[in-house]
């Protein structure tokens, strides 16, 4: 066990089955997206290793950027979302699928959604590791792909943090509270 493997309570989400679960969903967006060639927008930080991964199983023309967001401190988030860094690409008349780490009280997601539609995407989906609809502040926000859905407890890794650290974790787990208490 791992320095970092020790401050995990249990594993939610093996690497193993990440990779499973991206393949089923890259199936399933290359059957929704073959005739439309998406774009897909990753929402820094978290999202890339998890698009990274997602990415390898969609069998259609796409196209990638990425937009930057803030909306939490530490283990909770603010509800004020904050545009850090814009895509470049225009969405125009274009379909949009957004790929996230989780989908939690929804309120980034319900931000970015609309500014997409503001640009004038023909449509927009969410692609998430994970769903956490016990911490969901709005109704307005359900992801159309989602790897896993899970209840309450602070999750680290393959790429969702807690205070920028623990998103090299190859897996997700619990992160013991402890450790942020």
């Amino acid at each position: 066990m791992g320095y970092m493997d020790s401050k995990i309570e249990r594993i939610v989400l093996s690497h193993d089955k990440i990779v499973s679960k991206c393949h089923d969903l890259g199936m399933k967006i290359t059957n929704d997206y073959k005739d439309k060639r998406p774009i897909l927008v990753g929402l820094l930080k978290g999202c890339i290793p998890f698009m990274s991964e997602l990415i390898k199983h969609i069998d259609c023309d796409m196209e990638m950027d990425f937009l930057e967001v803030s909306s939490y401190n530490g283990t909770s988030s603010t509800g004020l979302v904050t545009i850090t860094k814009d895509i470049k690409t225009d969405v125009k008349n274009r379909h949009v699928i957004i790929v996230e780490d989780i989908v939690d009280t929804g309120y980034t997601l319900k931000e970015v959604m609309n500014l997409f539609k503001y640009k004038g995407a023909l449509s927009c989906e969410i692609a998430a590791l994970l769903d956490k609809p016990s911490g969901r502040k709005t109704d307005l926000v359900t992801p159309k792909y989602v790897c896993e859905t899970i209840g309450p407890g602070f999750v680290v890794g393959f790429g969702l943090d807690y205070d920028q650290l623990y998103r090299n974790l190859d897996y997700v787990g619990i992160l013991k509270k402890e450790v942020y208490s």
